[in-house]
């Protein structure tokens, strides 16, 4: 499900409904009108007591006017600004497994992603952010890529993911992941095996692969894994096991990768 914040969610949102009435008011705005109006009719006067009560009224009136100005005014406390708490990072122990990477072994920032291939958050990081990133950092980043394919509402994630290991077994696993996220065309059986002759693999073993669901465990056991990290949306990236949640932009990669490199991140 698509959201405000950059990420597919497995969690169903809880929608707030009102409904216009005729004359583009909602039932709620009517109901708090006839409550204001309710409260608001006028209630009938006894004068009989009203007149026997107000001598009552001014003394009590008067007192507390010579309490309230009769007073010497209180002494005004400056009150000093508190610091800032500094900015803290929670730093998670992330396994790369034996998942598709990319960039040097020995790179100082490891990103651990956990994706699915069906997720319009995931394809608009990938688009507008991977290749960038890389760029900015050719020889410091590894990239590894694990499945996190959101079962609930995403149908064509994990067959995605299986193609996706299916194509890594013959060698050309990033290119054939950047075919599912190119949108070229809806994910789909036809779609893996046309990705599949467009990158030259042999056909025949590809669909053999698709066919035995060699790959299902795999899979499952990266979600099963994700999930207990405290992984519930995609995208959901580890940068040297600091998390960060949702499709955001190269500067905020940037920036915790540039803390991570200067040694200023505990």
């Amino acid at each position: 499900m698509e959201t405000g914040q950059k990420l597919c969610s497995k969690s169903q949102a809880d929608y707030r409904v009102i409904i216009i009435e005729p004359g583009g008011e909602s039932r709620m705005e009517n109901q708090k009108k006839s409550e204001h109006l309710a409260r608001s009719k006028p209630r009938p006067i006894v004068l009989g007591a009203s007149f026997f009560l107000l001598p009552v009224f001014f003394i009590l009136g008067f007192g507390s006017a010579w309490l309230i100005w009769g007073r010497e005014p209180s002494q005004t406390v400056a009150v000093q600004p508190q610091p800032a708490a500094a900015e803290t990072f929670l730093r998670v122990n992330v396994s790369a497994d034996d998942d598709p990477a990319v960039g040097p072994a020995n790179a100082p920032i490891t990103i651990i992603e956990f994706s699915d291939y069906q997720c319009p958050f995931c394809q608009r990081w990938h688009a507008d952010t991977f290749d960038s990133l890389l760029k900015a950092y050719p020889d410091q980043i590894r990239f590894i890529y694990r499945d996190y394919p959101l079962y609930s509402i995403h149908p064509q994630a994990e067959p995605a993911s299986e193609a996706a290991n299916c194509a890594n077994a013959q060698g050309k696993f990033w290119e054939y992941h950047e075919l599912l996220f190119s949108e070229k065309m809806d994910l789909s059986p036809e779609t893996y095996s046309a990705y599949a002759s467009e990158l030259g693999l042999d056909l025949g073993k590809f669909e053999e692969c698709l066919a035995s669901d060699q790959y299902i465990p795999e899979i499952t056991a990266d979600y099963e894994y994700a999930s207990r990290l405290g992984v519930s949306s995609t995208p959901t990236f580890f940068i040297n096991g600091i998390m960060i949640v949702g499709a955001q932009p190269l500067s905020v990669f940037q920036s915790v990768i540039d803390m991570e490199l200067a040694g200023e991140i505990p």
